[in-house]
Formats: structure tokens, sequence, C-alpha cells
């Protein structure tokens, strides 16, 4: 696992072993970059369940300005630590240990872009998302990765499904905010 491009273009990422591991392709991420490429540039990100931290690692690569690292086990927010470290974007980044579902519920942050990549077939997304959508700017983008077969909410408050797209048994869901005629 690597960082695709950017300011740490290439630095090889720790990643956490076992079952309950699920990281992010490189075809996956660089799609998911492809979509969301002009809302990175100066960007407050949020990488819920964020595992390895390699999507809110890419963001900042790709000059996002902060990211809110969130997961529930001490061991990936180590394997984070560590990889913001490797990277050299500590002071860009901020780490928080808990359930993202409460979280997302009590956090008063405001992000542009948040990724939720909640273990497949858990229905995570549902509980987190109506949350998450009440912290994102109003040109925010909620990116979602889950399993092909998931079918996800076509709306999260002022948010709703802008585009769906499928690398073989993933998905990737974004919302953006509807717009007033």
């Amino acid at each position: 696992m690597r960082v695709i491009t950017g300011e740490a273009r290439g630095r090889r990422l720790v990643t956490l072993e076992g079952d309950d591991v699920r990281p992010t392709t490189d075809m996956v991420k660089e799609g998911i970059f492809n979509i969301i490429q002009f809302d990175v540039p100066g960007a407050t990100v949020l990488d819920l369940f964020a595992g390895s931290g390699q999507l809110g690692i890419e963001a900042i690569s790709r000059g996002a300005k902060h990211c809110c690292f969130v997961d529930a086990s001490k061991r990936s927010l180590d394997v984070v630590k560590e990889n913001l470290n490797i990277c050299g974007f500590e002071k860009r980044a901020s780490t928080f240990l808990g359930d993202s579902v409460s979280y997302a519920e009590l956090s008063r942050d405001v992000f542009d872009i948040a990724f939720l990549d909640p273990p497949y077939r858990k229905k995570l997304i549902d509980k987190v998302l109506p949350f998450v959508a009440l912290k994102m700017s109003d040109s925010g983008v909620i990116v979602c990765e889950t399993s092909a077969e998931e079918e996800l909410p076509e709306t999260a408050g002022e948010f709703s499904l802008a585009r769906e797209y499928k690398y073989g048994k993933i998905k990737i869901t974004t919302y953006r905010k509807k717009k007033l005629l």
C-alpha cells in the first residue's frame, strides 16, 4: 500500500494484518481521487473508520489542509500515527479513538470531505451518514465505500446521492448537498 500522488508520492504505508482489515485497493483509491480531485486542495477531511488512514493521508498528500482520523481500534490508530509519521503529516492531522457513530453525532467540527469506509454488510453507513451530513460544509462531499451489493439511502439530511461507481465487488457512492433551483 502506497501514497499514489502528491507531496508523499510513492511512500509505502504500514497496514494492519488480519481478516478484519480490508485496505482500499490502489485502483479504487485512484478512482475516488479522480472523482473528488477538485474538492481536495485546502479541504478539511474526515476519515471515519480510518483503518490504516490511507484515504486521509492521500488527501493530505494531494493538498488537503487537515484530516481527522477516527477509529474504534487503538491498533488502527497506532498504524495511522505511524503512517502520518512516515509521510511527515503529523501537524496536519488529528486522531480520535472511539466509536465512529458517536464521534459523528457529537463532533462540532465541519468538514469539506468525509470518507466512510466501515466494515462491509453491518449497516454502519446507515447509522452514521445522517450525523456526518450535519457536519459537512455546503460544498462538501461524502464518499462511501461499500460492497457492490449494499444499498445506501438516497438522501442524508440536506445531502443526496450524487453518483455511484462500481469497481468489481466494491461500490463508491458520493453524496453532495442538494442544489436549490
